[in-house]
This record gives structure tokens, sequence and C-alpha cells, in this order.
């Protein structure tokens, strides 16, 4: 269990409270859509407010610290504004990532397009449900692609660097998010390669770009980006074989997916690929195949037996490793340094 520390859950709740009057001000502009609007609060927002970690402004709140902003300054509302726009892109990356996948929950809740099929379902509408919540998902998730736009807006007088960081960050996500689609229909997606849609579709945006987001704010020196990218991209990656870990032994009741969610979607992590590699045809055969609990059984004890779980693991604390050292040599101030030291733990010892 990780201690989370005062000034950490201080910035969680203004970034929320932040978070919540933003979203209030857009969601007034919809006024036309009449009784719908109801639906898109109940969806929309209430999927963006229940996302409670806000791991990502936490980095762009330290990158802006680390680039020498100060809390309470002139900029502080233009940080929580960056904050607010990596919330709504990972928002609209979810709910896209989840109608993609067919993934039926979400957060312990049914999917954002499901959530809208069953509203489709239970009223005499016309059409098939399911690919109006597809649909309707589809738009709710550009949405919040859109508002992350006019989040940013009131990101201070560096806005030009900011936006340039953003529209880097979302470029690299949609190309992440379609190496993994093209990937696993060319059936081509071993350890490397699951590491390139890893480090693209999460990892980055995770941690490196909310950090450059923050320095971007501040109007930091170009020079320490490097700097901040040493420290990030190890523990992007970290964290996202911590994601691949959860995504198979997690437990649910505290992940909020079902038992095996990714080996019964079929995911290609890099877990999965190095257990399937190292298993061979018979390995690749069970891992393809896993439907019911039994599956999911015997998909786990094939990654426990290949050493791939334990790999993972001792791949996380070399990743991390690196990622201190970086932190150590980057010359930042001890309160950055032991700021940015508690998100490694937060993002890496996790367990949801």
């Amino acid at each position: 269990m990780v201690t989370v520390t005062r000034e950490t859950e201080h910035l969680r709740e203004r970034m929320s409270r932040y978070l919540d009057e933003f979203l209030e001000r857009e969601t007034a502009k919809l006024a036309f859509l009449g009784e719908d609007l109801d639906l898109l609060r109940d969806t929309l927002l209430g999927f963006v407010r229940q996302g409670g970690k806000r791991l990502r402004p936490a980095f762009v709140h330290w990158g802006h610290r680390a680039a020498g902003g100060e809390p309470g300054d002139p900029g502080d509302e233009a940080v929580l504004a960056a904050g607010c726009a990596v919330e709504l892109v990972h928002a609209c990356a979810l709910i896209l990532d989840d109608v993609m996948d067919e993934a039926e929950t979400r957060r312990g809740r049914p999917a954002v397009h499901l959530a809208l099929a069953e509203h489709h379902g239970g009223r005499d509408w016309r059409g098939d449900g399911r690919r109006f919540g597809e649909s309707a998902a589809t738009l709710f998730g550009m949405l919040a692609y859109t508002w992350a736009d006019a989040a940013l807006l009131r990101a201070g007088p560096h806005l030009t660097d900011a936006f340039e960081v953003l529209t880097r960050m979302r470029t690299e996500v949609v190309g992440g998010q379609y190496l993994d689609l093209a990937y696993a229909a060319r059936g081509a997606s071993g350890p490397a390669e699951a590491a390139r849609v890893a480090t693209y579709k999460s990892a980055k945006y995770t941690i490196e770009h909310p950090l450059h987001l923050g320095h971007a704010v501040a109007g930091g020196d170009p020079r320490l980006r490097a700097s901040l990218s040493a420290y990030a991209l190890p523990l992007g990656e970290a964290f996202q074989l911590r994601d691949d870990v959860l995504g198979v032994f997690g437990d649910p009741e505290v992940t909020g997916k079902p038992v095996g969610a990714d080996l019964r979607q079929g995911k290609h992590t890099w877990l999965t690929a190095t257990a399937r590699e190292r298993a061979g045809g018979y390995g690749a055969a069970l891992l393809d195949h896993v439907h019911d609990e039994a599956d999911v059984a015997a998909a786990r004890e094939l990654i426990v037996t290949t050493g791939a779980l334990e790999t993972a693991e001792e791949r996380i604390m070399d990743l991390v490793s690196l990622a201190r050292t970086a932190l150590d040599e980057a010359g930042l101030s001890a309160e950055v340094v032991r700021g940015l030291g508690e998100l490694a733990d937060l993002a890496t010892r996790r367990r949801a």
C-alpha cells in the first residue's frame, strides 16, 4: 500500500473541484440537447468525475514545479487547466478504447457504450441498441477530446507551447491505438511490438507528456525536458507493465474489472506476449482462446510457469530504478525529487 502525502491528496481535491466547475460551464452550453442533456451528464460527466487517482494532473503539477513554478503563483490556474485537459484526453482515450475492445466494464461500472446501449434498450427507440451505444460513446469521447482544448485555453501566457505538447500527446495516443489494432489484425505482436504499443498508447501520455505540459505552462528551460523524459520514459513503461499485471492478476474488487478481463479480451500485452513466446504453439493457442473461468485460470498458470510474471515484476523494478537514477541526476530541488519519487511509487505499486 502506497502512502499518499497530504500535498498529493490536496492536489487531487483541487483538481477535482476545478474539473467539476469546468464540466458544469461547458455542459451549460449544450442546453439545446433538452432532455438528452441528462444522459450526457449521467454518462460522460459521471465517467470523468469517477476517475479518482488524478495521476496525470499530478505529473502536470510537478512538471510545472520542476520548471520553476510555485504553488499559488499567477500560473496556478494554468496548471489546473492543463491538468483538466489531460484528464479529458484520458477520458476520451478510455471510452474509445472500450468501444474498440468491446469491453464490458470500466472502473467497476458498465463501459460507457454499454450504459448508453442500456439506455436505448430501456426505451421504445428504433434501431440497434448496441450500435446506438457505440456511436453515442464515440461522440461523447470526441466531446471530451474537444473540451480538452477549451480547458487549455486558460493555460496562461505560454499557451502556444502548451498546445504543442497537448497536440503531440494526442497524436501519439492515436498512433499507438492504431498500432494496437494493426498488430492484432496481422497477428504480429511479440514483446517488442507490445512494448511499442504500450509506449505510445499509454506510457508517454500518462507521464512524459503531462510533465512536459506542466513544464511548458511554466515557460521552463527547454533543456530540462530531456531530464524529465529520462525519468518519465522508463517510469511510463513500468506503469504500463503494472497495468498489464493487474489486468491478469488484479483483484476485481479493486480494479473494477472482471477476473482476467485482459485475457478474455485477447489483449496483446508485454506480459502475455512474453508468455506466448516462451510457451510455444500450445501457449499461443491457450492465450488466444480464453473464454470462461477455467480458461482464465489456465492462462494465468501458464504466465506464472513460463516465468513471464516474475520477469515482468523484475523489469518493473529495474525500470523504476532507472527512473529514480535519472531523477537524482536531473539537478532538481529536493521537494520536486520527493514529489516525483512519490508519484513513481503511486504509478507502479498501485493495486488498480
